[in-house]
């Protein structure tokens, strides 16, 4: 019992020593750096790759898209009227971005009535790139994931119930223009509604999102994710679905049909009447042989 009395007053006497302080604060900080050392390397090094990509993002903005969009995204009007030669990309974010980019739809030669898709321009890396830079500009939506999308463990009766709903959505905001199976259409001022058929679930999603070109933007405010889902399963759903209808001309609706009623249809009747009248018997006798 003495013997640890006396080891506990030796402690004591050295923790009231001068130095005994500054042992544990080098002790303290020897053990804080190694424990960030051991946990922050992985943030420090995902803020670092954020500011990479930014950084190539701007660089290829300023080479391809800046003519355009100005070098800080800002817009280009132009003298006449103050129409803008490229619109101002401050706040429209990534998605917009991955959507017009992705597609090839961006950059263009030339300002038009519609971007049609081509081509893709840039790889997977400078897209997502580009994208960062302007969602750097100012928040704006963000690219989806592929869980906002798919249909992914849901049931046959989930699936059933979201595509039916998908449909009713669709049928009420998009056949205007998109046609009642998203064949597209023509619109005013050389404009038109692309075809719907075989684009992928992210582009859809995105689209609804953002409101490319003549589209209205559907924001998740007054379209939620889980019906932006539907919409596409229910596009997926039609596209898988066999045409039993004969000739579908391209399900363009009632023009193409109309069209082909006209041609073919009364045009055929044409004919034939021309070549009942140019196969009848006619007598040769005149009238006043007769």
């Amino acid at each position: 019992m003495r013997l640890l009395n006396r080891t506990a007053g030796r402690l004591s006497r050295h923790r009231r020593g001068p130095l005994a302080g500054l042992v544990v604060l080098l002790l303290g900080l020897l053990i804080s750096g190694s424990l960030y050392t051991a946990l922050a390397p992985a943030q420090a090094q995902n803020q670092a790759s954020e500011t990479d990509q930014v950084a190539q993002g701007k660089e290829l903005f300023l080479a391809s898209c800046a003519f355009c969009h100005g070098k800080n995204g800002e817009g280009v009007p132009t003298v006449r009227d103050g129409y803008q030669l490229g619109p101002s990309l401050v706040g429209v974010g990534a998605a917009a971005v991955d959507f017009q980019v992705g597609t090839g739809r961006m950059p263009l030669a030339s300002p038009g009535a519609q971007a049609p898709r081509k081509k893709v321009a840039f790889n997977d890396e400078e897209v997502a790139a580009l994208a960062a830079y302007v969602a750097s500009l100012a928040p704006g939506p963000a690219i989806p994931n592929e869980s906002d999308y798919s249909l992914e463990g849901l049931s046959e009766d989930e699936r059933d119930e979201a595509i039916t709903r998908g449909g009713q959505i669709f049928l009420t905001n998009c056949t205007a223009c998109h046609n009642f199976n998203g064949a597209g259409g023509a619109m005013p001022r050389g404009g038109y509604a692309p075809s719907l058929h075989g684009v992928e679930g992210k582009y859809i999603f995105e689209a609804l999102l953002t409101g490319p070109q003549n589209m209205p933007n559907f924001s998740n405010g007054n379209l939620s994710p889980e019906e932006k889902r539907d919409v596409i399963a229910y596009l997926g759903s039609i596209q898988d679905t066999p045409e039993y209808a004969g000739f579908t001309l391209g399900g363009l609706g009632p023009v193409s049909e109309g069209l082909f009623a006209w041609l073919v249809g009364i045009g055929g009747l044409v004919g034939g009447a021309v070549w009942i009248a140019s196969h009848t018997t006619r007598s040769k006798k005149s009238k006043v042989d007769a």
